[in-house]
């Protein structure tokens, strides 16, 4: 029988590594957690829906793309899917017909901020302005108070969701995400990215671009053909649109 004498340096070492493996371990599964847990609390945003239920949302954040919005409608309006367009303040005051005609194809319509600032970088009243403004542009245009705010590039900080939930907000980000804003996103590419990430309870974040109109109709057959319904953040959270 082979006698092994371990020190007492050896041990000392191998539980210091045990260790820094067990916290590394622990924040890995931390961060993973917090990028796809459902959140209802009022300190975080909501990034997705239950993610054992059939439903998925699609938001479409508007600040530009005017010549690609009717196709998307288009596609959507084939599709029999409402979903949920985030609209920037100065884009919904200055294309207010605009605004009115996606509206009337049954879309539900968020607030985007007013003029796209990152919203960390901003201070509390800058904050309330931004929101305050985007929503009186909104009730301008379409009689209506929408319920869910989206901060430009998904920029927050704790200042911006206190100042939304004090106006009624919910601040909406999501979890598969097209990047179609980047250079090189090919219609087959944003086809690819939305394609690898969890569909069911999922968000997804749109713009309207012309490679984006091009990959939607792949993108909602093949969500449909998993057995999940598509539509609105209302649809998904489970809350009645107010129309």
């Amino acid at each position: 029988m082979r006698i092994v004498v371990v020190s007492k340096r050896s041990i000392y070492i191998g539980l210091i590594i045990a260790t820094i493996m067990m916290i590394t371990g622990i924040f890995f599964l931390s961060s993973l957690t917090k990028s796809t847990l459902w959140y209802t609390s009022a300190n975080e945003p909501i990034r997705n829906g239950d993610p054992a239920s059939n439903k998925f949302a699609i938001t479409c954040n508007v600040d530009w793309g005017n010549e690609v919005i009717p196709d998307i409608l288009k596609t959507l309006d084939e599709e029999n899917i409402q979903i949920t367009f985030f609209v920037s303040g100065r884009w919904a005051a200055k294309y207010p017909e605009l605004l009115k005609e996606i509206y009337s194809h049954g879309h539900e319509i968020g607030n985007h901020g007013y003029s796209h600032k990152m919203h960390s970088k901003i201070d509390r009243e800058t904050n309330r302005s931004e929101i305050i403004r985007t929503e009186q542009a909104i009730e301008n245009a379409l009689g209506i108070k929408s319920r869910y705010f989206a901060p430009p590039a998904g920029d927050f900080n704790e200042v911006t969701l206190e100042v939304a939930k004090e106006l009624g907000y919910t601040t909406v980000l999501w979890s598969v995400d097209t990047i179609d804003w980047k250079e090189g996103s090919t219609a087959e590419v944003i086809l690819n990215r939305v394609m690898k990430k969890p569909h069911r309870g999922a968000i997804l974040l749109m713009h309207p671009k012309p490679e984006t109109a091009k990959a939607l109709p792949e993108i909602i057959r093949n969500i449909k053909n998993e057995n999940i319904e598509i539509g609105t953040v209302s649809d998904l959270l489970g809350q009645a649109e107010d129309k």
